[in-house]
């Protein structure tokens, strides 16, 4: 992507001309064609666009629930979720013409970045005057495996995802100074929440002393970066892409010498290729969540690795 922050041309509301009227038929046409206020932006709180407001459109849910934060009742702020809540890692998504409609109304539109969003060429081909805040920009990131590129699921790291925020405050305040404060307020009242919980993580997880994991998906090799896990194997490389025979028999193999006794699977995606494996090889399978879908809550990352704190604890003890 060229600049990872460009300005954006605030749209002003059309004010209609003042006219000399003739007759009432006249007058009531121009006040209802000249006056009638725009398609309202639909929100995950059913809430419209006012005039005056500003609209901060999000890509997905772990930059949803980021913003939603950063943003927190801040009037005249509205932040708008482009995508369902289910819809989960935009790998292969395509825009949809009700997507193209609520960019278009866009002011802000804060992405992942990293190679998440492959749609973006056609965005900026769109709306070259749109503000892009993107929230992995200048974090190391992990190359993929084969030809898939640099993973960019580095919101499962809490140290990384504080990155994202810091990145975020930092984008908001440039693209709307006059909220500023707040921003920067909100922000740094979520990073110390996101802290705290890194802090509890490192000392339950540090400790111990099981540390071989196998995955379903790349989602987690940031988490295990962070954390000192061991990932031996990842099943599925692609979300819904089935491993072959002799990619599951390989596994099973690593997995066996190894002697790891947890498989990882997502939420998201079907375990049927973990149970393979955990019957071949007496291990476990568990369910590790990487926040790409939920619930519209502004704690849901907290939780949602809450959960997975407790559920490794449980594999690796």
């Amino acid at each position: 992507m060229p600049d990872r922050l460009r300005n954006v041309t605030f749209r002003q509301p059309w004010i209609a001309g003042q006219y000399k009227l003739l007759v009432p038929l006249m007058l009531l046409a121009l006040l209802f064609s000249g006056c009638s206020r725009p398609a309202a932006v639909p929100s995950h709180n059913g809430q419209d666009k006012n005039s005056g407001d500003k609209v901060i459109v999000t890509s997905f849910y772990p930059v949803y629930i980021l913003t939603q934060n950063v943003c927190a009742n801040i009037p005249g702020i509205m932040v708008v979720n482009m995508t369902e809540p289910q819809t989960g890692c935009l790998h292969d998504y395509q825009l949809r013409p009700e997507d193209v409609k609520t960019l278009e109304k866009a002011d802000v539109f804060v992405i992942n970045g990293a190679g998440a969003e492959a749609f973006m060429d056609k965005v900026i081909q769109q709306q070259p005057n749109l503000t892009i805040i993107e929230a992995s920009h200048g974090i190391k990131l992990i190359e993929g495996a084969g030809n898939q590129g640099d993973n960019p699921h580095v919101w499962v790291s809490p140290a990384l995802y504080i990155k994202e925020i810091e990145n975020v405050i930092s984008g908001l305040v440039q693209a709307d100074p006059a909220h500023a404060t707040q921003y920067q307020s909100n922000g740094q009242a979520y990073i110390k929440k996101i802290k705290t919980l890194q802090k509890g993580m490192h000392r339950e997880l540090d400790a111990l002393k099981h540390r071989n994991v196998v995955t379903f998906h790349e989602a987690f090799p940031y988490f295990a970066q962070e954390f000192k896990l061991n990932v031996v194997a990842i099943i599925e490389r692609e979300p819904g892409s089935a491993p072959s025979a002799a990619e599951l028999a390989q596994t099973i193999e690593t997995v066996k010498k190894s002697g790891t006794r947890a498989l990882f699977a997502e939420p998201q995606y079907s375990v049927k290729a973990a149970q393979t494996i955990a019957s071949e090889t007496g291990a476990t399978v568990y369910s590790l969540d990487p926040g790409v879908t939920g619930p519209d809550q502004p704690d849901a990352y907290i939780k949602i690795m809450t959960q997975n704190l407790r559920i490794l604890k449980e594999a690796l003890e």
